[in-house]
């Protein structure tokens, strides 16, 4: 069996970043999560991903980090969020510290998004997420990684995998979410 991902090493000095974990309704009275598949540059290149990014020294807060990345990256003004909570901060092998907020959202009536970062904005059933069949883990060998990893993740329409960080982040919380822990 190969190692698991948690055995990848973290770098001793972390930039902090921020997340915004929308989530809402939809018509139906679904919970739906928002999350974006990044373009294909860069290290998080074609990944699922909350919408956020990395601390500026203009920000007043990592909380102000996420709200400013979510309005940049997808047009979700800050007036339409109201955070529910700060969920554990988590450090991920690129170097970063993760601060993520969940935030119940105002949908907006069609998702603008910031083509150079974002190829697309996903709306995912959290019952989907919820659903063990989506559920599940296979060894993977990515570039920069020394050996092959055991890598946890939800499937997702498209033919998209939800790991890493963003699975770390989310994981916890889908069950509460729908036992009504937020009112969303």
């Amino acid at each position: 069996m190969a190692a698991s991902l948690n055995d990848l090493p973290i770098p001793k000095n972390l930039r902090d970043s921020a997340v915004l974990v929308p989530v809402f309704r939809d018509e139906a009275g679904e919970l739906q999560l928002v999350m974006v598949r990044r373009s294909s540059f860069g290290i998080h290149g074609g990944q699922l991903a909350f919408p956020g990014g990395k601390h500026e020294p203009d920000d007043a807060s990592l909380l102000a980090t996420a709200l400013r990345e979510a309005e940049e990256e997808v047009g979700l003004a800050a007036a339409n969020v109201e955070v529910l909570a700060e969920l554990p901060s988590l450090a991920v092998p690129t170097g970063f510290r993760i601060a993520p907020f969940l935030g119940r959202i105002r949908r907006p009536e069609v998702w603008q998004w910031q083509q150079r970062e974002v190829e697309e904005v996903l709306e995912i059933p959290l019952r989907h997420l919820a659903d063990p069949l989506q559920h599940t883990e296979e060894d993977w060998q990515l570039a920069g990684w020394p050996t092959a990893r055991r890598v946890p993740y939800y499937r997702v329409a498209g033919g998209h995998s939800l790991w890493g960080a963003s699975y770390r982040i989310i994981q916890p919380i889908i069950e509460p979410l729908l036992l009504g822990k937020w009112d969303v």
